[in-house]
């Protein structure tokens, strides 16, 4: 079963679902190095200001970017021990949209996230991203809790 997957997506959000997610997406891969691992953090895009008639970068979205590519190189150091082609990427935008295009560019097999992520808002199931992705995505979402 594992060989029709060849391209595996992680949103990654540093949270304990998603570091299990990770830890999933890892072992999957681990059964072949043909897999490819991508891990994409996605950091919301609404946090620019607009002064004296140039665009400037809010600091919260500031701090936002450099926690996020810290977080990522944390996880590129746990993909370093893997013989397979893995990535990180870092996107900005609205965090559904954003892993929904990324699959679609990136032609992903499967998608393995975490069932919530660090949001504070909550659906009964479902957060409201995985949410979203499960009902958007073109391919397989695996959903760790």
């Amino acid at each position: 079963m594992l060989n029709m997957f060849s391209k595996i997506v992680v949103p990654y959000d540093n949270s304990e679902l998603s570091k299990k997610a990770l830890d999933t997406a890892i072992t999957l891969a681990k059964q072949d190095n043909s897999i490819k691992l991508d891990v994409i953090t996605v950091v919301n895009s609404n946090y620019t200001s607009y002064h004296y008639g140039v665009y400037a970068i809010d600091p919260i979205r500031k701090t936002q970017l450099e926690e996020a590519n810290k977080m990522l190189k944390d996880v590129e150091q746990e993909l370093s021990e893997l013989p397979n082609q893995t990535n990180t990427h870092l996107i900005e935008g609205s965090p559904g949209a954003s892993i929904i295009d990324f699959i679609n560019e990136t032609q992903a097999d499967l998608v393995v996230m975490g069932s919530r992520g660090l949001s504070g808002l909550k659906e009964v199931f479902l957060g409201s991203v995985s949410h979203y992705v499960v009902q958007k995505s073109p391919c397989p979402v695996f959903i760790v809790k």
